[in-house]
């Protein structure tokens, strides 16, 4: 006899997978045979840097490196986080209080909310955004999603006008932003730090995106504004500056009772990452020692631009009216109807994409597209576009 085990009512309370369904097509047009080109995921095809695979490879031969790792992250990587920062950012961390090393933005962004939700808190979040923050940190927090609109007339910034934001504890904002491509200047940064200094709210800014930006924009952090230490952490990745995706490796910086906060809640349930990665991404955070940035990253950044422009070009060309982004390697076009049966109909002709709808109630009627394969794929994808569209 099969015991039927119910579900938490915390993943009870988890919205329907909308991707289930898409990918089961992937599959089944994979055995049929479709050599399918796939716009849709977040995930870097160029490789680490050649540094950077150099230190993995002497790091992780040597025994030293294959214990546990304190979940707080190594000494060495929180230090070159600390020195990254004043670089970058122009902004002094203490790394034994203000940084905190973790698995991936991911698992932090998660954390984060374990650490300082109760059941019932209300949690201030953008729509469409990147769903992890109203699933897995949000709802399996106990907490309750209070989503405020990113609309295009207002170029996809956040707006609080008419909200009820009462017993508000916690917000997540992300810029340069996932799925829209919108970028934050310092001075609406300053806007939004104010507002939740006013309010008392957990300001959590995921900044993964900072390092892919084009022309003379410069992504800024949160913590250039005087104020964010008293309610920011800003969460930052490996994975999309450095192309170290599979090495789960990112880093969370700011308030000091945050970010014992988080620790605390991974003392519980991990360790660091392994030595040898830590040690990896020191070499690749101290590449910008010598230039900020450094060339790897310059070029990778002018490989994303160059095949965005193609893409944006070749949407808009289709009717799919879209906007070139300052930042991110994501473009955001508006298909006018139902993002689901757009997406399910570019699969018949093997292109995968994202329904906007999948990133919240805001992002239907659109579709993201990320550049994360060579030129030659993009423009195969936008002719076999232009045959059914």
């Amino acid at each position: 006899m099969r015991l039927d085990f119910d579900f938490s009512n915390k993943v009870k309370a988890l919205p329907p997978y909308l991707f289930a369904e898409l990918e089961r097509i992937v599959r089944q047009k994979r055995l049929e045979g479709v050599e399918l080109i796939s716009l849709s995921i977040g995930d870097p095809d160029l490789p680490p840097p050649k540094a950077v695979m150099d230190a993995l490879k002497e790091e992780v031969v040597k025994p030293e490196n294959h214990g546990y790792s304190s979940s707080e992250g190594e000494c060495e990587f929180r230090l070159a986080v600390s020195d990254w920062y004043k670089r970058r950012f122009n902004v002094d961390l203490d790394p034994n209080r203000e940084v905190a090393t973790l698995l991936g933005s991911k698992e932090g962004l998660c954390n984060i909310a374990k650490a300082f939700l109760n059941e019932g808190d209300r949690v201030l979040l953008p729509d469409p955004a990147y769903p992890v923050y109203a699933n897995g940190a949000t709802i399996l927090s106990g907490g309750v999603p209070v989503h405020f609109p990113l609309r295009e007339e207002n170029d996809f910034l956040p707006n609080f006008e008419g909200m009820n934001i009462e017993g508000a504890k916690m917000m997540f904002v992300n810029y340069p932003n996932n799925p829209t491509g919108a970028v934050l200047t310092l001075k609406k940064l300053k806007e939004l730090v104010d507002f939740a200094v006013e309010n008392k709210i957990i300001l959590c800014y995921d900044n993964a995106y900072s390092e892919i930006a084009f022309g003379n924009y410069k992504a800024p952090s949160v913590l250039q504004i005087d104020e964010a230490r008293k309610v920011a952490i800003e969460f930052h990745s490996c994975s999309k500056t450095f192309n170290m995706t599979g090495s789960r490796i990112g880093f969370a910086v700011g308030n000091e009772r945050l970010i014992a906060g988080l620790r605390k809640v991974k003392s519980q349930l991990d360790s660091g990452p392994p030595k040898y990665i830590q040690l990896a991404a020191v070499k690749a955070l101290r590449m910008y020692t010598e230039e900020n940035p450094p060339r790897f990253v310059r070029e990778a950044c002018q490989t994303y631009h160059r095949r965005m422009k193609i893409l944006v070009e070749e949407l808009n060309s289709l009717g799919l009216k879209c906007q070139m982004p300052k930042a991110t390697f994501y473009v955001w076009a508006k298909c006018g109807a139902s993002s689901v049966d757009f997406v399910k109909k570019i699969l018949e002709v093997g292109v995968v994409a994202a329904p906007g709808v999948g990133f919240g109630s805001q992002g239907e009627g659109y579709i993201r597209f990320s550049a994360t394969c060579k030129e030659e794929k993009i423009k195969e994808a936008c002719k076999r576009l232009r045959n059914i569209l």
